[in-house]
């Protein structure tokens, strides 16, 4: 089926900006809350939200199989549930809908009053219902970086890395969507020089820059899904940042990895892209070697070009750019990554997240934490306000953004702003 959604020569009816990241060949996927309290799945255009659930019921999607509440939910679990067909059939749908040359609700006013909002009078919510996470940890350039730091330089990368796409099981009940503010972490520490550690707030708080992909339900438990169909079960992507306390990590992840720096808080942005409207974006990645094994060779472009950069804005103050990325750095695929995690039979469900791990390049403006951007705290960063970071200050704003281009359109993800506020006190 063609995904006539993606012509690069198509205009909306809607107006939209130049430099938009959602022009109608983004056709994302969410969940809002409209004005009226209504929690409805929706699309984006230009900066207008577009109610589908409100678009069913009034029967701009007939002819295309879908249960009679399928936009009416407050998660896309269940539409992401029914694959790529109707994904795609939607997609198209909604393209078409909005085409400068259809006028059915173009001039239908009484239609648009209840379909189109503006994206400011509406609440962006998480668009699933996650129930389980994880998180990888595929950048050759941050994995060296941190074995460097913390390990022999000589030999940063452990034995495993360059043959099984590293990942742990994260905690899905506390990944939020952007404009959520999230605490300061709790916790053991270990200060330097001392043998006993402390109990108290994490003082290096980092973001993590990072991407997910959101899974359809792909297998039975105890089936593995093959590299070359990991794809069909890939929905779409977000940005991510998982936040990360490297005090607590460090005392803590020997000998099972991360545990509470990484379970309190994730952010993601609220609009998934979906991989059709990807599609013009495929790169080469970096070559891999040794090979890997049979079941993670892959061949052709299964990278993506999405250009990332993070910034750190300080309480009334300024936003400073800190990092400048990209998505088509990282060694192992997502298609590799969900190939790995079902080898052994895991099961994988509809609204499942894999992080991406985070996404550093190969030049120092190119990391994606401040673990790295700052060396561990040897060398701050100074922000537009005069300020200095080693690492986050309660009352700083993250912000992740994303997008692609080419010489026909612009695809973007919004982005992923999340304030960090002073730990809640804790009861003992």
């Amino acid at each position: 089926m063609p995904i006539t959604a993606n012509d690069p020569h198509r205009k909306s009816w809607l107006q939209v900006s130049e430099n938009s990241d959602f022009p109608i060949q983004n056709i994302p996927f969410g969940v809002f809350i409209t004005k009226e309290d209504v929690v409805t799945i929706g699309t984006r255009i230009g900066d207008f939200a577009i109610d589908m659930g409100a678009l069913q019921q009034l029967g701009y999607f007939e002819g295309i199989e879908l249960t009679d509440d399928m936009f009416m939910q407050d998660t896309l679990n269940d539409f992401i549930s029914d694959g790529k067909k109707t994904w795609r059939l939607v997609r198209n749908r909604l393209a078409e809908i909005f085409d400068a040359e259809n006028s059915e609700l173009r001039d239908n006013k009484s239609h648009r009053d209840v379909v189109v909002f503006n994206i400011k009078d509406v609440e962006m919510q998480l668009p699933v219902q996650i129930g389980d996470y994880t998180d990888f940890y595929s950048s050759r350039e941050h994995a060296t970086n941190v074995g460097k730091m913390f390990r022999d330089p000589e030999n940063a990368l452990l034995p495993n890395w360059l043959h099984i796409p590293v990942g742990y099981h994260g905690r899905s009940s506390t990944i939020v969507p952007s404009g959520i503010p999230v605490h300061r972490p709790m916790g053991q520490t270990l200060p330097n020089g001392e043998t006993q550690p402390v109990f108290g707030p994490s003082r290096l708080v980092d973001f993590e820059l990072e991407t997910a992909f959101i899974t359809t339900d792909a297998n039975i438990m105890g089936e593995n899904i093959p590299v070359n169909e990991a794809e069909e079960y890939i929905f779409g992507m977000v940005l991510l940042n998982d936040w990360s306390a490297r005090d607590i990590q460090k005392w803590e992840y020997v000998p099972l990895g991360p545990f509470l720096a990484k379970n309190f808080a994730s952010s993601i942005s609220p609009w998934i892209v979906t991989m059709d409207a990807l599609e013009p974006f495929r790169t080469a990645g970096p070559k891999q070697e040794p090979e890997p094994l049979p079941y993670l060779q892959q061949h052709g472009n299964h990278a993506f070009d999405i250009n990332l950069e993070v910034s750190i804005a300080p309480e009334q103050a300024e936003e400073t750019i800190v990092s400048k990325s990209n998505l088509k750095y990282m060694y192992w695929t997502m298609s590799q990554q969900l190939a790995h995690h079902t080898i052994n039979g895991c099961r994988i469900n509809s609204g499942d997240m894999m992080g991406s791990g985070t996404i550093s390049g190969p030049t120092e403006d190119s990391f994606g934490s401040m673990l790295e951007l700052t060396w561990g705290g040897q060398k701050p960063l100074t922000l537009k306000d005069g300020t200095e970071r080693k690492f986050i200050n309660d009352g700083d704003t993250v912000i992740i953004r994303g997008f692609c281009s080419n010489d026909e359109v612009r695809i973007g993800f919004g982005e992923v702003s999340t304030k960090l506020l002073p730990p809640i006190p804790t009861k003992y």
